[in-house]
């Protein structure tokens, strides 16, 4: 089974100067981009979400609104070891820290000891990862209930722009990467592995999904 393109690349590319400046940016303004998509979607779903499992989930914006509105616990999986500290002192400042399981490291390597969830999430992960098959199975067998997702469109200029940063970082020495998976195939996977989409929700750059079981108990398809 394929890992990320680059486990080290992933940890210096999203380092503390970064990780900073989106806390920072959190903390004045709240959710933005795909994460407010995907918390508005959750809003008026059926039932309680009690656990969350956020995979790929950087400074944890994410496990924080959700953990403030009525989550019981979630589990933080981050490559990036800047991004799981700064989401850790976050969730101190919170009064969270008890309630949230830090795991630093690829999740297709973790998958196996982490516990399924009501609700999984990857925003702004399935770009990380070369090859999307294994990343959508594993991630899916871990969600009870929801899993919630968001990808680059792809589209030309996305391709572009993703070549174009690809291009620029492996002049400046730098191995991380960036991928434009096609949006048809992460949608047939999703659905082959037992899920149904329930909410789509488009900008120009992105996509995001929120997919559920129709039947919430029924054994994870890997």
């Amino acid at each position: 089974m394929s890992a990320c393109c680059d486990c080290g690349a992933i940890d210096r590319h999203f380092a503390a100067a970064r990780a900073a400046e989106e806390l920072a940016t959190y903390a004045r303004r709240g959710p933005t981009g795909t994460a407010r998509l995907i918390l508005s979607m959750l809003r008026g779903r059926p039932g309680p979400i009690d656990s969350l499992l956020d995979i790929g989930a950087g400074v944890g914006v994410l496990h924080h609104e959700l953990l403030g509105s009525g989550t019981k616990s979630a589990v933080h999986v981050e490559i990036a070891r800047a991004y799981l500290d700064a989401a850790r002192q976050e969730a101190t400042r919170r009064g969270q820290d008890e309630r949230v399981t830090f795991v630093q490291g690829d999740f297709l390597a973790v998958a196996p000891s982490l516990a399924r969830a009501d609700l999984v999430t990857l925003d702004r992960v399935v770009c990380c990862y070369p090859e999307l098959e294994p990343l959508v199975r594993l991630s899916a067998a871990q969600a009870r209930r929801y899993l919630a997702l968001s990808y680059p469109l792809d589209r030309w200029y996305m391709r572009a722009h993703t070549w174009w940063q690809n291009h620029r970082r492996g002049r400046a020495g730098n191995p991380f990467r960036t991928f434009v998976h096609p949006v048809r195939r992460i949608r047939s996977l999703v659905q082959s592995v037992g899920f149904e989409i329930r909410d789509s929700r488009r900008t120009l750059a992105w996509e995001v999904l929120l997919c559920s079981r129709p039947h919430p108990g029924a054994a994870p398809l890997l």
